[in-house]
């Protein structure tokens, strides 16, 4: 017998109102698209529809059943232990993102070019813009099997195909150096940086994370959402990498009209906003997002 039901609000109001995920996932309609998620999805002590969210596997299966049913793309694989994302909280990037390129319609009937900085093995900025506003992407990451794996989605998907395009970063000292090319143009760069300063760190965030979704004490981290070493953690962290990306924002401001970055840390933001100031940009506009419980925002800042 199950627990009382509890009551759900019908829409996750603090999401974009343009987010396709608003509403409760209803599996219903996400085994039609993709019966092989149908064995992953049960019922709760609550009488809900739902599946084991610390079941990697279920979690993959997931985002294909997403990304197909509403993005239209039929094929999407990671290779095993890269980042599996959460699409409802990558999306609202993307919608707040057309919202800061367009709100001014200088861009009315033109077609927008994005630089993704760590398109990462799952490729999924690109698929949701490209889907969803008709953008072109460039992609860079610094690791060739996350180039390679976003490759084959890219290849497999005609929406993808010919308006996608990966390029590897050689240099990890590098950003934007070597992959924006000399006459390149693009209306706006996205970044979703590494969080933490090593790898102690990221597995202690994450036990913390598991623990409280828990209720007990958890001492082996297991990632159901994946993660490489470069998608989690850089040396110096999220406050280290960003400082690094605005410092070299400043040599392609004419080729850039908005770069922005998500930034997880609310105690980063003074040191983003002096640096900012120190590289004299000419606008710096800063979104909140919110996803359930989670607080993020986004940094965007162009030099003319």
């Amino acid at each position: 017998m199950s627990e009382k039901k509890r009551e759900h609000p019908t829409i996750k109001s603090a999401l974009h109102p343009r987010n396709k995920h608003r509403e409760r996932y209803d599996f219903d309609i996400l085994t039609q698209s993709l019966p092989e998620l149908s064995p992953f999805v049960f019922s709760n002590k609550y009488g809900d529809e739902s599946i084991d969210f610390f079941d990697s596997e279920a979690v993959i299966m997931l985002n294909r059943a997403l990304l197909k049913h509403y993005y239209g793309i039929d094929n999407w694989k990671i290779p095993k232990g890269y980042l599996c994302p959460p699409i409802p909280g990558r999306a609202d990037y993307i919608h707040y993102i057309a919202d800061l390129i367009t709100e001014n319609n200088g861009n009315k009937g033109r077609q927008i070019k994005c630089l993704d900085v760590g398109v990462g093995a799952n490729c999924i900025y690109p698929i949701i813009g490209r889907q969803e506003y008709g953008w072109t992407f460039v992609g860079s990451d610094i690791d060739p099997d996350a180039i390679e794996a976003a490759q084959k989605t890219v290849n497999s998907n005609a929406g993808l195909k010919g308006n996608v395009f990966l390029r590897l970063q050689t240099d990890p000292r590098n950003i934007f150096t070597e992959i924006i090319q000399e006459g390149e143009f693009f209306d706006v760069s996205i970044c979703n940086p590494p969080f933490h300063a090593s790898a102690k760190e990221a597995n202690a965030s994450s036990l913390r994370k598991l623990s409280n979704l828990k209720g007990k004490k958890i001492t082996k981290a297991s990632l159901n959402f994946g993660g490489q070493s470069n998608e989690l953690w850089y040396e110096g962290g999220e406050m280290k990498f960003l400082t690094n990306m605005i410092y070299e924002s400043r040599r392609y401001g004419k080729q850039v009209k908005w770069f922005t970055s998500l930034v997880s840390k609310e105690s980063n933001l003074p040191t983003i906003y002096k640096t900012l100031d120190t590289v004299k940009v000419k606008s710096i506009k800063t979104i909140e997002m919110s996803q359930g419980n989670k607080i993020s925002r986004i940094v965007a800042w162009s030099f003319g």
